[in-house]
């Protein structure tokens, strides 16, 4: 459909393009198919292997850290969205002759502690 797929969001080129995915990383260049026979040798492969372990550690530390570059200012952006849908929708908090007293409303502070380990259907059976 000549699409330019720097700009369809499915493709590898939009995902590098625009930082999703981990495309810097020099551990991924240890996976290249090498075509070609290769001799083996007992000390090599020993190497070999200790290198894939270390290799896989650095990645899921890597990893780790790019998820957390990328979620660093998500929870600002959940507690102002929350904050602007309470103003909204003050009237199903306070009750209505309350709302008519006074005309400054004062939102309460609340801290509401949210555990991710619950799954959806887990907070569902509770209803």
């Amino acid at each position: 459909m000549k699409r330019n797929p720097r700009k369809v969001k499915w493709t590898k080129a939009y995902r590098r393009l625009h930082g999703k995915d981990m495309t810097q990383d020099s551990t991924f260049e240890f996976e290249r198919k090498r075509n070609r026979p290769e001799r083996y040798d007992r000390n090599v492969t020993e190497m070999t292997l200790k290198a894939i372990k270390k290799i896989d550690k650095i990645r899921v530390t890597r990893e780790a850290q790019h998820h957390k570059m990328r979620m660093r200012g998500k929870k600002a952006i959940e507690q102002e969205a929350a904050i602007k849908e309470l103003e909204n929708s003050i009237n199903l908090v306070k009750a209505p002759a309350t709302l008519q007293q006074g005309s400054e409303i004062a939102l309460p502070k609340i801290k509401v502690k949210v555990s991710q380990s619950q799954t959806v259907g887990e907070r569902m059976e509770k209803f």
